[in-house]
């Protein structure tokens, strides 16, 4: 297999980085996430959102992504089951009981399970297929061979540095969190907030066709 060059490797993993560090719908979710339910529900949903970037890598590499941007049926139906999913995932925070819910840090749900939850949020984003799409050919050297090879090493680095800097993100969003379990009611009013944020995320997913 090729293996991408120092210079393609330093040039991807800065950019990758400042990507990933700018506002976005995944940073809101980690961050609300995190903060209306502790440190361990913003890691695990981090890491998750992390995660679900490998099935974007893959699907860029073998070109699958490709034909379901080009195909707007395909395309539309994948933008409503993602734009779904994300406002389930707000009615979900809104039914919660807030911080009197939370047991320790991460809430009623397990580790796992927001990791799940986290993955599938990013796995079925159209949005973000695209992204890969348009990002990661640009640091493919065209010079040399198996460029699918070159991609998938891309998408696993993009993949690395996200885990990193979302699980900090969920860190110190859950820090945020862990003061406000002492007021239950501003731990209920900010699950409040993080529902508003997904089914938002979900409607203009949705609605933005």
């Amino acid at each position: 297999m090729t293996l991408i060059s120092l210079s393609q490797f330093v040039a991807f993993l800065g950019a990758a980085m400042l990507l990933t560090l700018a506002p976005g719908p995944d940073n809101m979710l980690v961050l609300s996430l995190g903060a209306a339910r502790g440190r361990r529900a913003g890691i695990a949903f981090g890491l998750g959102c992390a995660s679900g970037c490998l099935s974007h890598t893959l699907l860029a590499a073998l070109g699958v992504g490709a034909l379901i941007a080009a195909s707007p049926p395909a395309f539309g139906a994948l933008k409503l089951i993602g734009g779904l999913y994300l406002i389930w995932l707000g009615w979900q925070a809104w039914r919660s009981r807030g911080a009197t819910e939370m047991a320790g840090a991460g809430g009623h749900e397990s580790a796992a399970r927001l990791f799940g939850k986290g993955c599938l949020a990013n796995a079925i984003n159209p949005k973000v297929i695209t992204f890969f799409l348009a990002f990661l050919p640009q640091f493919v050297d065209a010079g040399r061979a198996d460029a699918a090879a070159q991609m998938l090493q891309l998408g696993v680095i993009f993949t690395l540095q996200a885990a990193v800097l979302f699980g900090l993100l969920g860190y110190f969003a859950g820090a945020a969190g862990q003061l406000l379990q002492r007021r239950p009611r501003m731990g209920l009013w900010l699950d409040r907030l993080a529902g508003t944020i997904f089914v938002g995320l979900g409607l203009r997913l949705i609605v933005d066709r």
